[in-house]
């Protein structure tokens, strides 16, 4: 074989694998942009749901816009998951009738910190309808709620998932992940499909139904997952129930990371489970990123031009700073670097995040 033809046989699946990124791309700003008006009846009694741990600062900022919401019958509830700083202070201190603070210790055998968090406001909340919220978030606006619950209720399901702004430190990692969203996913398939794994919700801000949620009781049915958002979107797509993503980055941003090496290990602890969460699978998804990001462009410049172009479309619409861009390349060796790092951390089950160890397998979601 030449080498005019081995370059041929390696170039032509990599330019297939380019073309659908942009497909799905394409389509999935399309499908943001035609989204269905906002529903105009009166809002439903909402109750929000916060899981927290070692979350002081976080709720110093999110805490007072939650409390300047003009929304007419809500609800907030925080769990504490054991913190270490001084969450329980925050929360004592904050002067809301809006807000009730929860409090435990280490989640039981089996569950999750977060998944078992949520779970646990679950029990007390009584809004008909449920915004799963980070402590992280924080709402752009007085009128915030109200618009996202009625974007929820005038989409196409009872499941939405929010696709807020991300600000904060370390946007070279945290810009490629508004880059997956918008480019792993065809959202506008996933109602139209029956193949659960083609499902997913944003766990940073994502609502549901109350009696949808209490006939399904997702965080019981995912309690041991890490990517209990990836879980749950599938679960949900199971039970006829597929999610809907919603652009809400002018009503809510999240505060991802203050530094790298925060977001380093935040990533390290979902990077290995999001390419499959096995060796098999991993093997398979990360060469597919390392042929595309690292071997295509060095094969020819119109591979280096595609992935700057995905990059920017990406990145323009999630309103990342123009410099983040310019530094694509970077953005994505550092994805690769990442992906094996989290494999590597997995493999020798050394992932923790926030003082707690992180399970080292995935769910089997297939």
């Amino acid at each position: 074989m030449t080498t005019e033809l081995s370059l041929l046989v390696l170039v032509l699946p990599l330019a297939f694998v380019h073309a659908g990124l942009w497909g799905i791309v394409v389509l999935n700003l399309m499908y943001l942009w035609r989204q269905s008006p906002s529903a105009t009846d009166p809002p439903p009694s909402l109750s929000v749901c916060i899981p927290a741990r070692n979350e002081a600062d976080n709720l110093r900022r999110l805490l007072p816009t939650l409390a300047d919401q003009e929304y007419p019958d809500l609800e907030v509830l925080v769990w504490d998951d054991g913190s270490e700083d001084d969450t329980w202070a925050v929360l004592s201190a904050a002067e809301s009738p809006r807000l009730t603070p929860l409090r435990g210790d280490d989640p039981p055998p089996g569950w999750v910190g977060k998944v078992h968090a949520l779970h646990q406001c679950t029990r007390r909340a009584s809004g008909e309808c449920y915004l799963f919220l980070d402590a992280d978030a924080e709402l752009r606006r007085p009128d915030a709620l109200r618009r996202l619950v009625a974007r929820h209720r005038g989409s196409q399901t009872q499941v939405s998932s929010g696709f807020p702004r991300l600000q904060g430190a370390a946007l070279l990692l945290v810009s490629l992940v508004p880059h997956a969203l918008l480019t792993s996913l065809p959202w506008p398939l996933v109602p139209r499909t029956q193949l659960p794994a083609l499902s997913a919700l944003n766990g940073q801000c994502w609502l549901v139904d109350r009696d949808v949620y209490h006939r399904h009781e997702p965080h019981a049915q995912v309690k041991d997952a890490v990517l209990e958002d990836v879980a749950i979107g599938r679960y949900l797509k199971q039970q006829g129930h597929p999610p809907t993503l919603l652009d809400v980055q002018d009503l809510v941003a999240v505060h991802m990371y203050d530094g790298l090496a925060e977001a380093w290990r935040g990533f390290r602890k979902n990077a290995y489970l999001l390419l499959g969460g096995t060796p098999g699978r991993f093997a398979v998804m990360y060469g597919g990123f390392l042929l595309s990001w690292l071997v295509a462009p060095l094969l020819s410049i119109w591979f280096l031009v595609s992935l700057y172009g995905l990059k920017l479309v990406t990145d323009r619409s999630s309103g990342m700073p123009l410099l983040v861009t310019i530094l694509a390349p970077l953005s994505y060796l550092l994805g690769l670097i990442l992906q094996f790092d989290s494999a590597v951390h997995h493999w020798s089950d050394e992932v923790r995040w926030k003082g707690r160890s992180v399970p080292s397998s995935a769910r089997d979601e297939a």
